[in-house]
């Protein structure tokens, strides 16, 4: 994206933002299904299994819990680890080809654990093998069962850490991924049971292929940005850029370079959006720089890096505070915990965004009240 002197355009942290809420599917989406979310953004990170679940629904409007399972225990959408290492969803016509460019790097990231677990290749041949014997069949068997299968076996995996570097291993050799749940608890499946096959991809084109999909979803965003999130190298993370260049817009933000896949412009907003966001949305979670969505116009308290991947309370794409789900038998409480006072319409629309949580967890759901809320100020 060029300016009118013929060098890069340069644009705001609010542009940033701006653009963000759209590329998220958060301001609007035209998704139906759970599969083309996770799709869209190439992994979606799932360690929190029911905040996952509702990042997913807040881009599918009128989403709900039981869909989102259903999609799930069904195998349309997988659950395994992918990058950095950390679970991800992701869809199966693409589980082959993104582990394929990412698990080399989970592996050497993971390898002072391995040693230090005394985990070595001829151990890890010999589990994913008696996994495989276990799985093979169609069958979905619970972490607690396979932890038996491993000890009958002869390999020791009592230790929990040391029981899940193995699974973790298994996910990343692709010989288990996620099956259905069986109550409340999840199981593996054998992959080449539950995975369709796929074309191959070389790994220049699975890099294009992840870059182009990062920068369509989550930019605006930096090449720092990118290398957090898929867990690659610097030198990685730049050849990707340079291989999907011609798709991509580029600007300067406060002297730094963004990109994302279409000009970026601010995109004026008439009424505010609000959005309870979970745990590790990728909205939050996919940037190694997370100030942009600090509301630092209004005074607001410091937030650590870190912080902000706790469950949010968005307006406008700027965290306005956190919130907190807590369970009792027929009801889900709300606790939300506001840095700045509101306004009437803002309050509004959070009221919206409650509502739409409720009727996805399909409960009542009770507001605790804006705790800590200061002062409100005048009205808009």
């Amino acid at each position: 994206m060029k300016d009118s002197l013929g060098g890069r355009a340069r644009m705001t942290s609010s542009d940033v933002v701006s653009e963000r809420l759209d590329n998220h599917k958060l301001s609007s989406s035209p998704f139906q299904k759970p599969v083309e979310v996770v799709r869209w953004f190439g992994a979606v990170q799932a360690q929190d299994f029911n905040a996952a679940k509702w990042a997913l629904a807040l881009r599918i409007p009128g989403a709900t819990n039981a869909l989102i399972e259903k999609a799930f225990n069904e195998g349309k959408i997988l659950r395994t680890h992918l990058m950095r290492p950390t679970w991800h969803f992701v869809a199966p016509d693409d589980i082959r080809w993104l582990l394929q460019l990412t698990a080399p790097r989970v592996n050497i990231k993971s390898g002072p654990n391995y040693r230090k677990l005394e985990l070595d290749d001829a151990t890890f041949k010999r589990s994913n093998k008696v996994l495989t014997n276990a799985l093979k069949g169609g069958k979905h068997l619970t972490r607690s069962a396979l932890r038996t299968v491993l000890n009958n076996s002869g390999i020791a995996a009592d230790d929990t850490v040391r029981l899940a570097h193995i699974f973790l291993r298994a996910e990343l050799d692709a010989v288990v991924c996620s099956g259905r749940l069986i109550g409340n608890q999840f199981t593996y499946a054998l992959f080449d049971e539950r995975v369709p096959a796929t074309k191959a991809l070389d790994r220049e084109e699975a890099l294009a292929r992840l870059t182009r999909r990062y920068f369509t979803s989550h930019g605006p965003a930096t090449l720092q940005d990118f290398v957090w999130w898929s867990g690659l190298t610097a030198v990685d993370a730049s050849r990707g850029i340079g291989l999907v260049d011609r798709h991509l817009k580029e600007a300067l933000v406060e002297g730094r370079a963004y990109w994302n896949t279409r000009s970026m412009q601010n995109t004026p907003r008439s009424v505010p959006s609000a959005y309870l966001l979970p745990a590790f949305d990728e909205y939050t979670v996919a940037y190694k720089d997370r100030s942009a969505i600090l509301d630092l116009n209004h005074g607001m308290p410091s937030m650590t890096s870190m912080g902000l991947l706790d469950p949010m309370i968005i307006v406008d794409g700027k965290t306005v505070g956190t919130w907190k789900r807590t369970n009792d038998k027929k009801s889900v409480s709300i606790t939300l915990n506001v840095l700045r006072a509101l306004t009437k319409s803002e309050r509004q629309v959070i009221t919206k965004a409650l509502e739409r949580y409720e009727n996805f967890l399909g409960v009542p759901v009770q507001i605790l009240g804006f705790a800590q809320e200061p002062a409100e100020q005048a009205p808009a």
